[in-house]
């Protein structure tokens, strides 16, 4: 593999792992907010904010996982055949697979692309009672779909390799 690829394999692992063990911890974030919110709810006047961030959070933790995820091949794979087959013709099912994958993520990309201008342009809001605004969390979506390109190019330049019978 030329050498450029190889450098871009690395660096894209390297942030989505950066990225990846960061996010993790969002999932104690979403419990503190979860946990406060059963305090006021039970002792105090209930706060209005609480589930909608726990909800940001939530989506926050797995888009900007899901890279690191897919990095560490844990996601999940349907084994009927898969698992009996040799690494080369495991590669070539994931090269085919992974092409579908950044297919189908470009086209989300310019659809979260289109709504973050949207939700910019015109100030939206949620229609909760809280209303924040919906910018930010679009604008971490769009982020964590853009990481996840990145990293199914590794993955598929990675598969390529394996094909080819070169290790990156």
């Amino acid at each position: 593999m030329p050498e450029w690829i190889k450098s871009y394999v690395r660096v894209a692992e390297r942030v989505n792992r950066a990225v990846g063990r960061a996010a993790m911890y969002l999932i104690f974030v979403m419990m503190g907010i979860l946990l406060y919110s059963s305090i006021s709810k039970t002792f105090f006047v209930p706060s209005l904010w609480t589930l909608e961030m726990a909800q940001f959070t939530m989506v926050a933790y797995y888009i900007l996982g899901g890279p690191y995820s897919l990095q560490l091949g844990s996601n999940v794979r349907m084994d009927l055949l898969y698992g009996s087959w040799s690494d080369r013709t495991k590669a070539w099912a994931d090269a085919i697979t992974i092409l579908c994958l950044i297919f189908y993520l470009v086209v989300l990309l310019y659809g979260g692309l289109t709504s973050t201008a949207y939700a910019l342009e015109y100030g939206e809001r949620s229609y909760s009672a809280w209303r924040p605004y919906m910018a930010p969390i679009k604008i971490v979506m769009c982020v964590g779909i853009f990481l996840m390109i990145l990293q199914a190019f590794a993955v598929f330049f990675r598969d390529i390799a394996k094909i080819r019978g070169d290790e990156i």
